[in-house]
């Protein structure tokens, strides 16, 4: 058999004709060979070869994680075409295709099939993921829209990072890393199995000093020190059903300046304010998984997770009493741009209601109590304040998938999810939603050579007044089981976060010193709270493409060429004085994307990427961090006796209108001891440009960057 293994991933019937036609056809000489192909998951759930897939999937596998050298997760994923990671403040956020660089809320990001994407305010904390790079098996990309395989924030993409199974990881490793700029890592793990069962738990530490200054000269303080603790198990319970849990916790600590700076002049004395703080992150996670395969043709899953997340931000900071007003307060719930024009000394003259002008008239006559004609300052008071979350997810999923015939498959999902977010900043209290999605895919063989397939997800969400139905159709052609055709057309979704429709922001400042207006607790001024009259965000989305793979050369393919348009686009940034959704904007993109994996050789890996973006968007920050040409070339090499290199050079041009270049080099050495391998490493990154990665606001004081890494395996 010219395909062995393909058994899993096309219909017995339809494979052995597949195979018989290409037997007699000489035409497809090039592309016999005796190879497995491999299988993704992360496109329909179902295992399908990378030819079938109904879109483009970018696998980063275990060999490629290793050879990069990489300390960060966001840092493989500069190797995904399309894909643009940028530093916003002290945050990395990752976009395919660009967009708002602070608002990197439109891609699903999994760990095992548990969601990451925090259900309050929408973000993916990519610093603080409670998974090491040690224990990652691979990571799955799917580039394009997915909503109907996972639900609404799957608009422009799913990240699904799959690690190791504990039994595929035994024994003890025990890594530590030093480096430039603070880098101080560590990596400890254990697995051991017995009958039916294997179990590993792992810890890893991560520090760096993160950028050293300004553009202004001013110092950077984005330090950060981060604990990670894993526990994986899984046990057989029969010949056909098993468990899978886990458990992780992270524990971190980000360095920041305080970001509040006086409204009025003040006279400040030297610590009376925290000029910097400290941001804590921890997080919870839980999960547990049950696989039941019925019978050869029948399958099913349920799996429940539960999450929980913590940030915690508090710092003291100080600003004139006078704005700490009732009457300030109530005139700025009313008309905030007024109140900024009465605070400026600005505002118009009889502007307003006369109750507004009864407001403004105490307001000023505070204002000329507080204020000191000889120093030309206000009288201050200062206070604790916070910013604090807590947000947490239960999700309950089954899964149940069907072979109804050689040339027919079918999954289906039922999922339940409750989302809860409590902040006294941003909500003045709790929010909470409930989420129900029902998914359906069928994947239907015509013909051997043609697949037809079909998905579709409907969801509820209790914060909507409506529900969303988003489908999926696409057309495969395959020549051969090693190369296909591809027309897609697809519906997605993302629903505004819980900060987006229903934010009741205010600034509540404890242990005030002096008082304010006899108070030891008040409220500052500033407040938004937002009506919540917000659609869901959609894309359509039209996509051709080419996925091969020539055995006979050792080259993987893939072209993608697409379509996009997300309407009902919201766009702000969320500060409270500038948080104001609506669905007024549009991005509109096209373009292609291409990814090829070389193996000229048993001892070299060539890999490329190249992605071009045409964007047409209706407001300017969409637009700010869209390179029209980005990619990477990574050049793998064994030079035996257990020597290995990677090399890698990155660029995209107009990011923040300016260029990304860089090249990364890493080497690895390990010596085998009888039982015990040893293992050293070194990875340098040399930037090309002067590029923040995303602001110009973001320096190093060097260009390059170096780490060495030592290791023991047992």
């Amino acid at each position: 058999m010219p395909f062995p293994g393909l058994a899993k991933s096309l219909p017995p019937l339809l494979l052995g004709l597949t195979l018989t036609s290409l037997d007699s056809a000489n035409a497809f000489e090039l592309f016999l060979g005796t190879p497995e192909l491999p299988e993704v998951l992360t496109a329909t759930r179902l295992k399908q070869a990378p030819a079938a897939v109904p879109g483009s999937i970018s696998v980063l596998d275990r060999e490629l994680i290793q050879a990069s050298g990489a300390r960060e997760l966001t840092e493989l994923l500069r190797l995904v075409p399309g894909m643009i990671v940028v530093t916003d403040d002290i945050k990395v956020q990752v976009n395919y295709h660009g967009g708002h660089a602070a608002q990197a809320r439109r891609m699903q990001v999994l760990i095992d099939g548990r969601s990451v994407y925090r259900p309050g305010l929408a973000e993916v904390d990519w610093k603080d993921l409670p998974v090491s790079l040690e224990d990652i098996e691979r990571i799955e990309v799917f580039r394009g829209p997915n909503t109907v395989s996972y639900g609404a924030n799957a608009l422009t993409g799913v990240v699904n990072i799959i690690t190791r199974r504990p039994e595929e990881s035994l024994g003890t490793r025990v890594t530590y890393t030093h480096g430039q700029r603070g880098i101080r890592d560590g990596y400890a793990r254990h697995g051991f199995a017995w009958d039916g069962g294997a179990l590993r738990a792992s810890v890893s530490s991560r520090e760096d000093t993160g950028f050293d200054h300004r553009s202004n000269g001013s110092d950077f303080h984005d330090d950060i020190d981060l604990q990670r603790f894993n526990l994986s198990g899984t046990q057989m319970l029969a010949d056909n059903q098993s468990l899978a849990w886990q458990l992780a916790f992270t524990d971190g600590r980000h360095d920041d300046r305080n970001h509040h700076r006086p409204t009025l002049d003040v006279d400040l004395q030297p610590g009376e304010r925290d000029e910097f703080t400290e941001r804590i992150s921890r997080n919870y996670a839980a999960s547990l998984r049950w696989d039941w395969d019925i019978n050869p043709n029948h399958s099913l899953y349920i799996q429940s997770s539960l999450q929980h997340w913590e940030r915690i931000w508090e710092w003291r900071s100080c600003d004139a009493t006078v704005l700490f007003s009732p009457e300030l307060r109530r005139l700025y719930r009313e008309d905030p741009a007024y109140t900024m024009a009465l605070i400026g000394n600005n505002a118009p003259l009889g502007y307003g209601t006369a109750e507004q002008q009864a407001l403004g008239t105490a307001f000023y006559t505070q204002v000329a109590a507080s204020y000191d004609p000889v120093t030309k300052r206000f009288a201050h008071t200062c206070g604790d304040l916070n910013e604090n979350a807590r947000e947490s997810r239960f999700d309950l999923e089954v899964q149940d998938t069907l072979n109804i015939a050689d040339n027919l498959r079918l999954v289906g999902v039922l999922n339940y999810r409750r989302d809860e977010a409590t902040s006294e900043a941003y909500f003045s209290g709790s929010r909470h939603k409930d989420i129900g999605r029902l998914y359906g895919q069928v994947e239907w063989y015509p013909h051997h050579q043609w697949i037809l397939q079909a998905g579709a997800m409907y969801e509820y969400d209790s914060m909507l007044a409506d529900d969303s139905l988003t489908p999926r159709l696409a057309v495969n052609y395959l020549p051969t089981p090693a190369h296909g055709f591809r027309a897609v057309y697809t519906q997605a979704v993302r629903t505004p976060d819980m900060l987006e429709l229903s934010a009741d922001w205010q600034v509540y400042v404890r242990n005030l010193e002096p008082a304010a207006f006899g108070q030891r607790e008040a409220y500052f001024f500033l407040s938004n709270r937002v009506d919540g009259n917000l659609r869901q965000e959609r894309i359509e989305s039209r996509e051709l493409g080419y996925n091969g793979h020539f055995m006979e050369w050792g080259l993987h393919l893939d072209v993608r060429i697409y379509k996009e348009k997300i309407h009902d686009l919201i766009t702000y940034w969320a500060k409270i004085a500038d948080l104001i959704p609506t669905n007024r904007n549009t991005m509109d993109f096209h373009g292609w994307e291409i990814e090829a994996n070389w193996k000229p050789g048993p001892h070299d890996r060539l890999r490329l990427t190249y992605s071009r973006i045409e964007l047409d968007a209706s407001h300017e920050w969409d637009s700010w961090y869209t390179p029209r040409h980005s990619g990477s070339l990574s050049w793998l090499h064994e030079w035996g006796n257990q020597l290995d290199t990677g090399a890698t050079y990155l660029k995209a041009d107009a990011i923040n209108g300016q260029m990304f270049e860089r090249l990364d080099l890493s080497v690895t050495k390990r010596w085998r001891l009888s039982d015990t391998t040893l293992l050293l490493s070194g990875s340098w990154q040399q930037r090309l440009d002067n590029n923040g990665l995303a602001g110009r606001a973001y320096q190093y004081d060097e260009p390059h960057v170096y780490w060495l890494s030592a290791g023991v395996e047992l």
